[in-house]
């Protein structure tokens, strides 16, 4: 019982993770492994950098 409710909140941890977007750099090293192993893949910190560079830079407005 004790391993099932173990494995039910590790579960909930990792869908949190997702859903807030803390695992983005875990998901980023997978899909450079997958699509592009030939280039090296950003450090945390120029992956976070790039992202914040990406989200705040330009006009975001809906008109």
């Amino acid at each position: 019982m004790a391993k099932r409710l173990s494995r039910l909140l590790l579960h909930g941890w990792h869908i949190l993770r997702q859903l807030s977007g803390d695992d983005a750099y875990e998901r980023y090293l997978a899909h450079r492994t997958a699509c592009h192993a030939a280039t090296a893949p950003l450090s945390r910190k120029e992956f976070f950098q790039h992202e914040q560079q990406q989200k705040w830079s330009g006009i975001k407005r809906c008109c």
